[in-house]
């Protein structure tokens, strides 16, 4: 028989056991509520991902803003575009190209933005910081190399650099809008010393200046004609990963996509939204300058596949597609169908007996899709001579703090 003593010594040694117990249990989740990182569940639960905010006019968007985009959402998990309104713009650097309506439909077309920002400032003052933090969940601000200095000389990201929520991306050498908008005011010098020529024919006196370092523009503003130097790296930094699967339906649309713009985003979306995959045509400067003029293209071949590349509607380029769509071409890139907006350029290529969709349209392939905006090239271009003059006050300003940043550039390493 067990003795009295050792019954009691057991019970004793149950009761310290059970409570000793219970105070640890209940100390582990004391813990594990204050810190749950230490709960072994507390692994498993998903970080709350990092969102990064940059901010720009993105006025005649191209592929340097898209690389900027790509380098700014690299640094977090999404990335949020503050676009500046067209007040802030006019007063801190002069009238924007293209409206806000049509610069938020370009930001929003590229396919690191997670989210746009209508009307942002040109400026991070304290009360927007606040709001990017508090509302938006930011965690960094994102600009690039180059200095933003407001009109009285202060830097545009003060505070932020201030808060230590400040990162900075390489810029992209080789273009900007400023250098773009130079490039059509050169044609505006050729008007000025030829009398009123007409809109046609103004275009077809319109200076190549792709091959000049500087050129004045007959003001004395030293417009700087950008170099773009293509590399490999750029172009697979740019490109999709995945090709068409076997039974995808593949759409094709080509065209020059110069100077690319809202209209060029919009006939994109529409087109991908008739198959699985979407395949761009972007003609070469020798198609574009034999079909529209000796003047185009304003962007050069690989400047324009990066611009089309960069859309999220775009699923893979042929960078230098013929004019005319061929039978082995449309086997072998296995094509279901072909489109064409209603707006573009070279409408009259029926009346050349060159019909380069003659081939699709006799397959029963080809289809024409209304154009959302009414929006081309030329449209562009007329935006900036109608308006010569401010535009080149405009560039005359910027034209100044490019040439600082161009004379006191180093190497930062970077993409």
């Amino acid at each position: 028989m067990v003795s009295d003593v050792g019954l009691e010594s057991s019970r004793r040694f149950f009761a310290t056991w059970l409570i000793g117990g219970l105070v640890a249990g209940l100390s582990v989740v004391a813990l594990t509520a204050a810190w749950p990182e230490l709960s072994p569940l507390g692994k498993r639960k998903k970080k709350r991902p990092i969102r990064v905010y940059m901010d720009g006019c993105f006025d005649m968007m191209h592929y340097g803003h898209c690389n900027a985009l790509r380098q700014a959402r690299a640094l977090g998990d999404q990335l949020i575009v503050g676009v500046v309104s067209d007040a802030e713009i006019i007063a801190n650097k002069g009238p924007p190209v293209t409206p806000l309506h049509e610069r938020m439909l370009m930001v929003s077309g590229v396919k690191w933005v997670d989210k746009v920002i209508p009307d942002a400032p040109y400026a991070i003052t304290e009360e927007f910081m606040r709001k990017l933090f508090d509302e938006y969940n930011i965690d960094y601000i994102i600009h690039g190399d180059d200095p933003c200095i407001l009109p009285d000389g202060t830097d545009a990201y003060a505070l932020a650099k201030k808060a230590g929520r400040y990162k900075q991306i390489k810029r992209t050498e080789g273009v900007s809008s400023t250098d773009i908008v130079g490039r059509m005011l050169l044609c505006v010098r050729e008007r000025t010393s030829s009398g009123s020529p007409s809109h046609a024919s103004l275009q077809r006196q319109f200076s190549h200046g792709h091959n000049q370092k500087y050129d004045d523009g007959g003001s004395g503003s030293r417009t700087r004609v950008s170099h773009f130097l293509p590399t490999s790296r750029r172009i697979v930094q740019f490109s999709n990963e995945k090709g068409a699967g076997p039974n995808a339906r593949i759409v094709y649309i080509d065209g020059a996509f110069d100077l690319f713009h809202a209209g060029h985003v919009e006939i994109l979306r529409l087109a991908r939204d008739l198959g699985d995959f979407l395949l761009v045509g972007i003609h070469t400067d020798q198609t574009v300058s034999a079909n529209r003029g000796v003047h185009r293209p304003i962007m050069n071949l690989h400047e324009r596949s990066l611009s089309v590349l960069a859309c999220q509607y775009v699923d893979e380029v042929i960078i230098g597609a013929p004019w005319e769509i061929s039978k082995d071409m449309i086997t072998t890139f296995n094509i279901s169908l072909v489109v064409h907006g209603t707006v573009a350029e070279d409408d009259d290529y029926e009346k050349n007996n060159r019909d380069p969709y003659d081939v699709p349209r006799s397959m029963n392939i080809l289809k024409v899709l209304e154009s959302p905006l009414d929006i081309t090239t030329s449209t562009i271009i007329k935006r900036i001579v109608s308006n010569h003059e401010a535009y080149q006050k405009r560039n005359e300003r910027k034209g100044e703090s490019e040439r600082k940043y161009y004379e006191g550039k180093s190497y930062i390493s970077g993409d």
